[in-house]
């Protein structure tokens, strides 16, 4: 997915989101420059700096969507951050490192999970064996859990075990075919699990937890001691099925390598990470006010300017470098221009978009083109309960033009509304669809109108309900 061309990004990108061309262009180039960077000799590459982005629009039209889909076409470790959390060194809140060692945990948890995905096959193989030595102990045959036992006096087959070694093994793989097909997922065995949370319970300090990065200082302490103190295990009755999630996931933890994962994991949040950060417009010093909370807001700028130019940032994990970590801020900036953000912080953000706002056409689009689009989220939801929904082509642009009105006449959310205005179309078929199983319904226009023109004549109501 690194090789895609930027054409081919936004043709991606256009599955999942409608219009802001502009800004699915610029990321395209963007997530495009991080491969060429790849390609170029180790000195040259050091030297090309990420351009970080802020994109400027109203909440609702696309900027966190753009993002997250950016990161998947990527396969890049994402995290996605609300810059109203932060506070200055020194002050009850999140410090602004907090975001890498967020990053990077979510870059691990992204490794491991691939390589539980590589060694699966493995996994199930060795689990495979467990469970069965649980349900048919072998007589003088060496087991991973010696201590474990299991009773299978109810399975009448086998309700006493050959003596003989060739009809032990006959026996085995007569279990094991059982297994397999999911017959024996209701019988019980007794294994030892671990208990989460290690051999030692951290207690949290009175006041602790309003000190700057304790949170990040309590997490390291856990996991120093779950490495000093071994985990506790016990003993647990539990049945078949559930006892082979257990089985499977500690086989796949014994195959994988989390040295190898942590340092895969760094790398690729050293090269290829995306930090997205929200509201960046909050900690923006208004310029037509420069009293009162905005002592605070320049200085979370002033933490953030050496994160996003380049600095080493200490996790559990090891030292994290921010230098090639692509930024991608977002705003709505209605009381505040990116001008007026700290001019050190505007030059690490040398690309800026600005996202249109949605009208009637969009909302149509949205409701009908993406591969995600509410109404195919909806008609699946209720297919569940064997009632089929189909909207007609006047209610879909009925449905668009209320979201616009609703959005013109209240606050304007963007695509956002269209959630709202859905959800209370459908609130009594969702209700009542259990009791009407098998039934086909058609909403058209008129079946919208019943619905909604109520409540958008009625201002008042619709800032409650939509």
């Amino acid at each position: 997915m690194h090789a895609l061309t930027p054409r081919q990004i936004v043709a991606e990108l256009d599955k999942f989101i409608i219009g802001q061309e502009k800004a699915k262009r610029m990321v395209a180039i963007a997530l495009r420059n991080r491969w060429r960077r790849q390609q170029l000799p180790p000195a040259l590459r050091e030297e090309v700096a990420p351009k970080n982005i802020i994109m400027i629009g109203p909440t609702g039209v696309g900027k966190t969507e753009i993002a997250r889909r950016l990161a998947r076409l990527a396969g890049a470790p994402f995290f996605k951050v609300d810059a109203t959390k932060f506070t200055e060194v020194g002050y009850v809140g999140r410090d602004v490192e907090s975001m890498v060692r967020d990053l990077m945990e979510f870059g691990v948890a992204m490794v491991r999970k691939e390589e539980q995905e590589r060694v699966k096959e493995k996994a199930a193989a060795a689990a495979e064996e467990r469970l069965l030595d649980l349900l048919l102990p072998a007589s003088g045959r060496s087991t991973d859990i010696p201590t474990a036992t299991a009773s299978i006096s109810d399975v009448p087959a086998f309700a006493a075990p050959p003596a003989q070694a060739g009809d032990l093994s006959s026996t085995r793989e007569k279990l094991r075919d059982l297994l397999r097909k999911g017959l024996l997922d209701d019988r019980d065995v007794e294994m030892e699990i671990s208990v989460s949370g290690g051999g030692v319970e951290i207690m949290s300090i009175p006041g602790m937890q309003n000190m700057p990065g304790a949170e990040d200082m309590q997490s390291q302490f856990k996991d120093i001691f779950s490495k000093v103190f071994p985990a506790k295990r016990k003993r647990k009755k539990m049945k078949v099925k559930e006892a082979w999630e257990h089985v499977l996931q500690e086989e796949a933890d014994r195959l994988i390598d989390m040295d190898k994962v942590t340092d895969i994991a760094k790398e690729r949040v050293e090269e290829s990470g995306i930090l997205f950060i929200d509201e960046i417009d909050k900690i923006a010093s208004s310029s037509h006010n420069k009293g009162g909370p905005d002592v605070s807001r320049e200085g979370v700028q002033r933490d953030l300017l050496p994160i996003v130019e380049g600095t080493v940032v200490h996790t559990k994990y090891g030292h994290v470098r921010t230098d090639h970590i692509l930024f991608i801020a977002a705003g709505a900036f209605h009381a505040a221009k990116p001008s007026d953000l700290a001019p050190e912080l505007q030059g690490r953000f040398p690309l800026r978009v600005e996202l249109s706002p949605l009208g009637q056409h969009e909302f149509y689009r949205i409701l009908t083109e993406p591969e995600n689009a509410l109404t195919k989220q909806y008609t699946a939801l209720l297919e569940t309960e064997r009632v089929r929904i189909s909207f007609t082509e006047d209610a879909l642009q009925e449905l668009a033009a209320c979201a616009q009105r609703a959005n013109e006449e209240t606050e304007n959310i963007g695509a956002r509304r269209l959630y709202t205005i859905l959800e209370h179309l459908l609130a009594d078929l969702s209700f009542e669809a259990p009791e009407r199983a098998g039934e086909v319904i058609v909403i058209d226009r008129d079946t919208v109108r019943g619905k909604l023109m109520d409540v958008l004549e009625d201002r008042d109501l619709a800032r409650y309900i939509l």
